[in-house]
């Protein structure tokens, strides 16, 4: 068995709307067939005990099949929610295509990994350590997933339909798009501010705000010297606090210090974290922290300080072990709890009590191992946000106010939160930015608190879901036109349109980057960008293949034709079936709200409507079409021409527009941008524009070789007319030759040339159909040959040639601009020469140099 690809499908795709890995694997001949390996599943058994077939063992089920069942088998075993898989067989005999789901794409590839390696070892009867493999996708997960705090704010973003992207392999997230996105890192908003932030990181300057503003802190001071620590200790009275000025997680806090030797103990733990040492008064009391989210109070906890249970037979540090062991605790903050950490603060705190780790304590005494109750350091937390004292939750929001954070952790020590801090003599002792959630996410003990749903709330007013408008367009032809009518009519709604494209992406108009740009990478970025209102993405087949999606749904899906398709024959898309399937994705990632704009003369179109999750507008020429008539006569949205206009018809509503207010139409004798005019409106009114805007866009959008270059581009030279197009596939041409039929012309010219990743029938094609339309063809061979030999594609486009009815002349040429250069210079009044090019730009580029010359 072999993977010669695997691939990250990081968006919904041709499989699902689970992110998947995909892999091409070979099985050689008894691969094909695992019952035909002797003892092949009984060694595989052996060794993955829980592997579950996810088809039945029949003849047909092949070791792709085995690598299927183990990689989504040692995912699910190791932790990882993941439900999804599928082999396919493709039209090549031993070649499979296996997806798998992941979670974290990272794990997913490990687990494709260690799925080859397990059926190696099963197939060669070699060993192979699945705890060790389980153990590392495990680790792998938890070092990479979003840790319990962030994680809550996404599921409560995803709860309302909110989308998101992870920005970094840490806790940056985005959520929403374009101009309407907000972003978080880890429980920090973009309303965090960075001023507040630091005062919180201070805690001698957020003691002195708090104070001002009459929240109860204890007394204290700020030391750079173990003798200074010792000096304020006796100021301000034993027992007493040591912590780093600044510090966070707990880390380097000391609790409840009294003696010189416990003081300058602790100052030297909490000098490596930070120079500036606080010492102050130590509160009796619990361990309280308050989560203040915009102006509420929203979760509460007690915290308790890590602990064990003598049995009178194992020692301290064997019972931590054993604590250490609980499922529930982990190394990092993606667990519920942390493992108990055994450092220099626990040796001291043992001291004092006259133990060591060493030590065995009798049964049923609790042994405190730190004096300081964060989760960081091994502690546990109590759910106690339903006994908050109304004047006690006052305070904390106060206290966040004052510092000015709008998500804040208040730190206080007091015996109850039954009771106000004043008539108990309780304290803030510490405000924080980018507080820890997961110990009211998943408390030790008590109820979780939906904080992450609280957060959002502060971010989202109800109803907002972070989304702008998003159409989306697939097709064999006609897109890149349809996507930039589509934007251009946007744009005068006021909307700040993002469009990809196969020249380029697209902010206000302004190029951003360039080449072809129609797929997943592209569309994120054009959502990620700020200052985009809504978007328009050109979907090619390409990209859906290679990653999926780059969005998780459309408002708006537009798939303007498939017709005898393209590119067929390459990554195992051998029918215009499999073509439409691929094209489809989009459409069944339409808004159950939103709408599929579909071509209903195009029979594989039209057949995609049954996987709309929203409504369907059809469109085609001929309103006597028959699904065109059928979903007319059911009262839904069509479009269709009449004579001189453009039908647009729902029920008792019709509504019509001139085609000579559509300029790319040329008075509608040109038929596929009749039918991109239809698909643009159609995306338009799934939007819901006003008619108005609508008409001024399509009246104002020019068919220029700088607005839409390749796209039937037209130019006068020497009195002769002169159009270039990027037309490069048979259907492209004979909309191209309907088209230029309309238009008189005393002498019809065509240059072309084909491009070598195309079928033979299909090159053939492309000059079987201007063979019959056009007087003087010049072939001329490309930059790109894409695989082919010298010649080999002019040869197959001199063999369409041979039957051609009305051709009388022919050249060839090498070089896509000597072939223009000899066909303009050909050219005389009344003439019309159609120009396919190749290198879009630099020959509409060397064409107008030519006309102005």
């Amino acid at each position: 068995m072999e993977i010669s690809r695997v691939r990250a499908l990081r968006g919904p795709n041709l499989w699902s709307r689970h992110t998947s890995i995909e892999a091409i694997v070979s099985c050689n001949g008894i691969e094909q067939t695992i019952l035909a390996i002797p003892g092949f599943e009984d060694r595989l058994r052996a060794r993955f005990p829980e592997i579950k077939f996810l088809e039945p063992a029949e003849t047909t089920f092949s070791m792709a099949h085995v690598l299927e069942s183990a990689a989504i088998g040692l995912q699910a075993q190791a932790g990882c929610p993941v439900t999804f898989s599928r082999t396919i067989q493709t039209v090549e005999p031993g070649i499979y295509q296996v997806v798998v789901e992941y979670t974290e794409e990272a794990v997913g590839r490990l687990a494709f990994e260690l799925a080859q390696n397990l059926c190696r070892a099963a197939t060669e009867d070699t060993p192979f350590d699945l705890a060790t493999a389980l153990a590392s996708l495990r680790e792998l997960d938890e070092d990479i997933r979003l840790g319990p705090s962030t994680g809550s704010i996404v599921d409560a973003a995803v709860a309302r339909g909110i989308p998101f992207r992870r920005m970094t392999e840490g806790s940056m997230v985005q959520f929403g798009w374009g101009s309407r996105q907000k972003r978080i890192q880890a429980a920090e908003t973009g309303f965090t501010s960075a001023i507040a932030e630091s005062i919180a990181q201070d805690k001698e300057m957020t003691k002195v705000l708090l104070a001002a503003a009459g929240v109860p802190v204890p007394d204290g001071a700020s030391v750079t010297t173990a003798e200074e620590a010792w000096q304020a200790a006796l100021d301000i009275g034993a027992p007493v606090v040591i912590k780093p000025r600044d510090g966070n997680q707990g880390k380097g806090v000391a609790v409840n210090m009294k003696t010189e030797e416990e003081v300058k103990t602790a100052f030297a733990v909490a000098y490596e974290i930070c120079s500036d040492v606080v010492v102050e008064r130590y509160l009796p009391g619990h361990d309280y922290r308050l989560l203040v989210v915009g102006k509420q109070l929203i979760a509460a906890a007690r915290r308790a300080p890590p602990e064990v249970l003598g049995d009178g037979v194992q020692t301290i540090r064997q019972l931590i072990d054993q604590v250490n062991l609980d499922p529930l605790r982990g190394d990092g903050h993606a667990s519920p709890l942390t493992k108990i950490k055994v450092d220099n603060l626990t040796l001291a705190t043992l001291a004092k009590i006259n133990y060591t780790l060493e030590s065995v304590p009798p049964k049923g005494v609790q042994v405190v191992l730190r004096n300081n109750a964060n989760l960081s350091t091994g502690g546990t937390a109590t759910d106690v946000t339903d006994d908050v004292h109304p004047d006690l939750a006052a305070r904390a929001v106060e206290a966040a106010q004052m510092i000015g954070l709008d998500i804040c952790g208040i730190d206080l020590v007091c015996e109850s939160v039954l009771k106000t801090l004043e008539e108990q003599g309780g304290g803030v002792v510490e405000v924080n930015a980018a507080p820890g959630l997961r110990m009211h996410i998943k408390p030790s003990f008590g109820k979780g608190r939906p904080v992450g749903e609280a957060i959002i709330s502060t971010m989202f007013d109800e109803g907002d879901d972070g989304r702008i408008p998003v159409v989306a367009v697939a097709g064999t032809n006609g897109k890149t036109t349809t996507v930039r009518l589509i934007a251009h009519i946007l744009q005068g709604n006021k909307y700040r349109v993002g469009m990809t494209s196969t020249d380029g992406v697209y902010i206000e108009n302004k190029r951003i980057d360039t080449g072809d740009c129609s797929g997943p990478r592209s569309a994120r970025n054009v959502l990620m960008h700020p200052d985009v209102d809504a978007a328009v993405l050109e979907t090619a087949r390409g990209g859906v293949l290679r990653e999926g999606l780059g969005f998780d749904r459309c408002n708006v899906a537009v798939v303007t034709n498939i017709g005898v398709g393209d590119h067929l024959g390459l990554n195992f898309i051998s029918t215009v079936e499999d073509l439409a399937v691929v094209k489809r994705v989009i459409v069944q990632n339409v808004a159950p709200n939103g709408t599929a704009v579909l071509n209903a003369a195009d029979p594989m179109v039209a057949n995609m409507a049954n996987s709309c999750p929203g409504s369907v507008t059809f469109f085609a020429q001929d309103s006597n079409h028959a699904v065109l008539a059928t979903h007319r006569a059911q009262g839904h949205r069509v479009l269709f021409q009449d004579s001189n206009a453009i039908v647009l018809s729902e029920g008792k509503f019709e509504h019509r527009i001139q085609l000579s207010d559509i300029p790319i139409t040329h008075n509608g004798t040109v038929g596929f941008q009749v039918e991109n005019a239809m698909a643009a409106i159609g995306a338009a009114w799934g939007l819901g524009l006003d008619w108005n805007v609508v008409l001024e866009g399509l009246r104002t959008f020019e068919n220029s070789a700088s607005s839409t270059p390749g796209r039937f581009n037209i130019f006068s030279h020497k009195g002769a007319t002169v159009i270039a197009d990027y037309g490069h596939n048979p259907d492209a041409i004979e909309a191209l030759t309907r088209a230029v039929e309309g238009m008189p012309a005393k002498r019809r010219m065509v240059v072309i040339s084909g491009a070598g990743d195309r079928r033979d029938e299909d090159l053939r094609r492309q000059t079987q159909i201007l063979g019959d339309a056009f007087d003087d063809v010049i072939l001329y061979e490309d930059q790109c040959q894409r695989g082919r030999a010298d010649g080999e594609v002019l040869a197959l486009l001199r063999d369409g040639l041979s039957n051609a009815k009305r051709t009388r002349f022919t050249q060839e040429i090498q070089g896509e601009f000597i072939a223009i250069d000899t066909a303009l210079a050909k050219l005389e009044a009344g003439d019309l020469c159609l120009i396919l090019v190749d290198q879009v730009e630099e020959a509409l580029a060397h064409i107008a140099a030519n006309v102005k010359a």
